[in-house]
């Protein structure tokens, strides 16, 4: 079983060489037969003539001419020597021959007058193939000598090595063949590198070659590296001052693969990092401020997504690259956004420039940035700096653009369309600080869609009323939830009123409806003496004496200016309702002048014009008559006629800004009371960094110092009589 198990040939390829094919097992069976046999003695002359054969097989296999003994028969006088004890002498001069003719050959190329050539190239990858193939043949003859002597020596190289050897040290290690060698394959790297075709093949082959006599690293990949920097460090310069960025990114991206495809193609793996760390220093390392200066605006601002996405792909490659690229990112937000909210002509544009603004950031983060949590971050605090840097304003405008959306009429968007906006609308809310001032214009405004019935609808109205909870807390929305309870709890009354004049039978063709406004939760509206018709009046007071009966101790104060009444109007050739506000019925206007412009001006100048002004204009002025229109005519049954709107005025602003203002002062007040009782002694830098914490809107110093002022003068803290920067709290 042993003897058989012996017999299996196995075959084996060296140097893709597929045609020398050796049966391994003759080692083996040479082995066990030595075990078993004594082996006759040698005639006189048969190893210096088995020598000679050897060796004129050798020179054959050198200089390319046929053998003239059979391969088999060579093998076994190797296997003969070996078996006498002859393998240290073989070896030794095989190892002679071998040098002998590789010491031959450097004579040709120390003398070859095609400096840098490629047909130098040509000649070395000649030389080296040959030298291949030769000691692949000649190791094949001598395979015993190789698996038996030089392998139980340690200290000898196998014959494949041994060739090797003598060919680093005769042609490769010569300076002159080197440095041409060297040279050449540089040479023709760099015509690569400037586009021309080169054979790559050559340059396979020869590197390999570098790499198989282990002087790659050495005499190769240090000079290499040396060239790639200098090469790229002039390309660098020169093309950052001729190229667009866009341009210029490119070409990076292509140089980077290319260096990538010249390590799979030709040179070895082990100089794939430092060559592509090399290009990323000298192409992009070098001038990553250059860059982003010279083009990222540009980029934004015309939404190049594809480029930016190359961008940060190239500037993640570089270490610092993307911390780089995102303090260029928050700069570029801080002065885009700068200039949406500081220009006042922006202001009716604002909010959805802002919207639009930010839509776009978060696309570019999402699909050029990776999602990369820093870049959101950044974005945030940017929004957050720029947007403040004008007090107050964005706050009233945000609050203005939801009235503009939320109002009946609005018919851009459908329920989900609106729904998203104003989710977007409280991401740009979270970043304003003065959110009283917002609370303010939207308590405002919501007042009058409430009251008029301008509001688009209740499920969004109270979907915007749950984000603000959600976000600011129950505190900033009470007031807001008690005007919608106001609005439920007067439909109740209304039911009950309504009963109650049925019960009374009282008499009357007018139907009254009114709004109980709770005054804590409604914004202050000055009242104004308005001349109602007496069967108003009397529905007035029976309405007072009847809810006053079911709530006593309450007072009740009519705001004539929010109502709106339906009259019965009849023209020549048809009688329609028309739908009015309580001042434009008014029989008495002396007192009001503007609100009379105003209200004949929508009686005779809007889309249905009840009342004929002379001489005709868009305007009110002094002289100019009024009659009815009894040729009036309109294709609707009942006519809404809508009171002439006048924009809000620079007063009218001041003045709820002013309200905002006053209740900051007593939050402020709260505050710095609320610290003392409870640290009853404290200085006052800690105080006013205490009172900072606490608030939720920005305040100066020079306004805290003046309420400190203001609550020490009312006796609620004083001033330490032996340290004038020191509180103490007065109980």
């Amino acid at each position: 079983v042993y003897l058989k198990a012996l017999t299996k040939v196995n075959y084996f390829k060296i140097n893709n060489f597929s045609n020398c094919l050796i049966k391994e097992n003759a080692v083996l069976l040479s082995q066990v037969r030595s075990a078993f046999y004594l082996y006759p003695k040698l005639p006189e002359n048969y190893t210096n003539e088995t020598w000679q054969k050897l060796k004129e097989a050798v020179e054959a296999i050198q200089n390319s001419t046929s053998i003239r003994y059979n391969l088999e028969e060579l093998y076994q006088a190797v296997e003969n020597l070996c078996s006498h004890k002859i393998s240290a002498k073989l070896y030794k001069q095989l190892r002679v021959v071998c040098e002998d003719h590789i010491k031959a050959q450097i004579d040709q190329f120390r003398e070859y007058p095609f400096l840098y050539s490629v047909l130098f190239l040509k000649k070395i990858d000649k030389c080296w193939q040959d030298h291949c193939r030769q000691m692949i043949m000649i190791r094949s003859i001598f395979l015993f000598l190789d698996r038996t002597y030089v392998l139980q020596n340690s200290m000898l190289p196998s014959i494949w090595d041994m060739g090797l050897e003598l060919f680093r040290f005769y042609i490769i290690s010569d300076l002159k063949v080197q440095s041409k060698t060297i040279d050449g394959i540089l040479l023709l790297i760099e015509r690569e590198r400037s586009g021309e075709a080169i054979d790559r093949s050559l340059l396979r082959s020869l590197l390999s070659m570098l790499s198989d006599l282990q002087i790659y690293q050495d005499s190769f990949e240090q000079r290499f590296l040396e060239e790639t920097n200098r090469l790229y460090a002039a390309e660098g310069q020169r093309l950052m001052q001729e190229r667009e960025v866009p341009e210029y990114l490119h070409h990076v991206n292509k140089r980077l693969e290319e260096e990538a495809d010249r390590v799979i193609t030709y040179l070895d793996q082990s100089t794939q990092k430092s060559l592509i760390a090399s290009v990323e220093k000298q192409l992009l390392g070098e001038h990553l401020t250059a860059i982003l200066q010279k083009g990222l605006n540009n980029l934004l601002d015309e939404n190049r997504i594809q480029d930016l996405s190359l961008l940060y792909q190239l500037f993640s490659r570089v270490k610092g690259g993307v911390q780089v690229l995102l303090q260029h990112w928050i700069e570029y937000i801080k002065a885009f956004g700068s200039t949406i909210v500081i220009n006042p002509e922006k202001d009716k544009t604002m909010v959805q420039e802002l919207l639009d603004f930010k839509d776009k950031v978060d696309y570019i983060i999402d699909v050029c940035f990776m999602k990369n949590e820093k870049f959101v971050n950044g974005m945030k605090e940017a929004f957050e700096t720029f947007i403040n840097k004008r007090p107050n304003k964005p706050a009233e405008l945000i609050a203005k653009y939801v009235d503009s959306k939320l109002r009946a009429g609005n018919k851009e968007a459908t329920d989900e369309e609106l729904e998203k906006m104003l989710d977007k609308i409280m991401i740009i809310f979270r970043f304003i600080y003065g959110k009283d001032v917002f609370e303010a214009f939207y308590k405002k405004d919501l007042a009058k869609r409430l009251l008029v019935g301008k509001s688009a609808s209740v499920d969004a109205e109270k979907s915007m009323l749950s984000k603000l909870k959600h976000e600011c807390g129950a505190a900033f929305t009470s007031k807001l939830e008690g005007m919608f309870k106001d609005m439920e709890l007067s439909k109740d009354i209304m039911v009950q009123f309504k009963q109650h004049m049925q019960c009374q039978n009282i008499p009357g063709n007018i139907e009254l409806t009114v709004n109980i406004l709770t005054m804590g939760y409604w914004p202050t509206y000055a009242p104004m003496e308005v001349h109602l018709p007496p069967e108003m009046v009397r529905l007035q007071e029976i309405f007072k004496t009847f809810y006053l009966g079911k709530h006593s101790g309450r007072k009740l104060q009519w705001q004539s200016t929010l109502g709106h009444c339906v009259l019965k109007a009849e023209f020549k050739e048809v009688i329609k309702p028309v739908n009015l506000r309580l001042l434009q019925t008014s029989k008495m206007f002396n007192k009001y002048d503007k609100n009379l412009r105003r209200t004949l001006q929508s009686l005779a100048c809007g889309k249905a014009r009840v009342l004929t002004k002379i001489p005709k204009s868009k305007d009110v002025e002094d002289g100019d008559k009024f009659s009815c229109n009894d040729d009036f005519k309109h294709k609707l049954f009942r006519i809404k006629i809508n009171q002439i709107q006048m924009k809000e005025t620079v007063e009218e602003q001041a003045s709820t800004t002013e309200r905002v203002f006053q209740d900051r002062q007593y939050q402020i007040d709260a505050a710095i009371v609320r610290i003392m009782k409870m640290r009853k002694t404290l200085s006052h830098n800690l105080l006013v960094s205490e009172v900072y914490n606490q608030l939720k809107f920005p305040v100066k110093p020079a306004d805290l110092k003046k309420r400190i002022e203001s609550l020490i003068d009312r006796d609620y803290m004083e001033r330490d009589k032996d340290n004038p920067n020191q509180y103490n709290y007065v109980a």
